[in-house]
């Protein structure tokens, strides 16, 4: 069992050979358009995971199928098979708790319309936790580790509207968090974000990984390289290429993949 800290932390345990996501022969069709073809991926544990390629090819809606999300869309027919921890999530399973396992940061920072307590608060109440004690201690938890309670602490009960952007994005991460998932799923959570916010992120993103799973869609090739452990280059609905991100974008097998990376796709 995790060691757990004086504010309700636990130790970080670092895994590193462990497949924690695994899709088989995934299709995906919005109606009669095909939106994801023949997927198979194996993602490792406590690793960032960067799905890359140009707009409409089918990153985001591969991240959703990971939380079930595109059960939300009409006339979404989905085949094949995903697995967390080799448990088939389209089988017979608790949606509800599948979301709690994998959480999702969006593009946009979308904090509730409350206090910036009430916001990280909010999942561990939802899930049951009701002692003042225990959610006082979440709550720490969660804004130390994404690097915000020193920005916060002193107006706790203030909107959290009323912070930046970048305090914002941090905050969703920090209510990602609060319910102890075991993968993060980031749909570009710095593209609406100044650099600076941005460089914030990205740290976080590479201190999280030490206890979580992260799968991040982004267009930026620079931030997929500089934080990103394994790439996977979609192009039309297929995995074109996934492995190493250093062997991608350096020695990359297949000449769709370079000309992507190198400006060069058409």
């Amino acid at each position: 069992m995790d060691k757990v800290d004086a504010c309700g932390c636990a130790d970080p345990v670092v895994e590193t050979d462990r497949v924690i996501v695994r899709t088989e022969k995934l299709n995906l069709h919005y109606g009669k358009l095909q939106a994801l073809k023949d997927i198979g991926v194996e993602l490792p544990a406590n690793r960032i995971n960067a799905l890359i390629g140009p707009s409409g090819c089918g990153k985001s809606t591969f991240l959703k199928t990971l939380n079930r999300m595109n059960d939300l869309i009409l006339d979404c027919r989905i085949d094949g098979r995903v697995y967390i921890d080799d448990v088939d999530i389209y089988g017979d399973i608790d949606v509800v708790d599948l979301r709690r396992r994998v959480g999702m940061v969006f593009q946009k920072p979308n904090p509730f319309p409350m206090s910036i307590y009430d916001n990280v608060a909010y999942g561990p109440r939802t899930h049951g936790t009701k002692s003042k004690t225990v959610l006082d201690e979440i709550v720490e938890c969660s804004l130390r580790r994404t690097a915000l309670w020193d920005e916060v602490k002193d107006r706790l009960r203030a909107s959290a509207l009323g912070i930046s952007g970048g305090q914002q994005q941090r905050l969703c991460i920090a209510r990602t968090i609060a319910v102890d998932p075991e993968i993060i799923l980031m749909d570009e959570p710095t593209s609406a974000l100044d650099p600076q916010s941005t460089l914030k992120i990205e740290d976080l993103m590479t201190e999280l990984k030490k206890s979580y799973t992260i799968v991040i869609v982004t267009h930026n090739m620079q931030q997929a390289a500089r934080v990103s452990d394994n790439t996977a280059f979609f192009l039309i609905g297929e995995v074109v290429e996934y492995g190493p991100t250093s062997r991608i974008f350096n020695q990359p097998t297949e000449k769709r993949t370079e000309d992507y990376i190198s400006g060069r796709f058409s």
